[in-house]
């Protein structure tokens, strides 16, 4: 599951291009965290709303 709660961010599909120009299919994917919530309640964040979530 490489899905942040809190802003939907996902995979991201794209190219590799070699040095000769072939193209073959890649995926970015998100730094997701499991992260504990008040409630105990355990959510999947990404590394930018933690960091978000942290200074509120």
């Amino acid at each position: 599951m490489a899905k942040c709660c809190v802003c939907g961010k996902g995979v991201v599909f794209g190219h590799n291009d070699a040095h000769s120009h072939v193209k073959t299919n890649r995926t970015w994917k998100p730094n997701i965290r499991k992260v504990k919530v008040d409630g105990g309640k355990a959510i999947h964040v990404c590394a930018r709303c933690l960091r978000t979530l942290k200074k509120a």
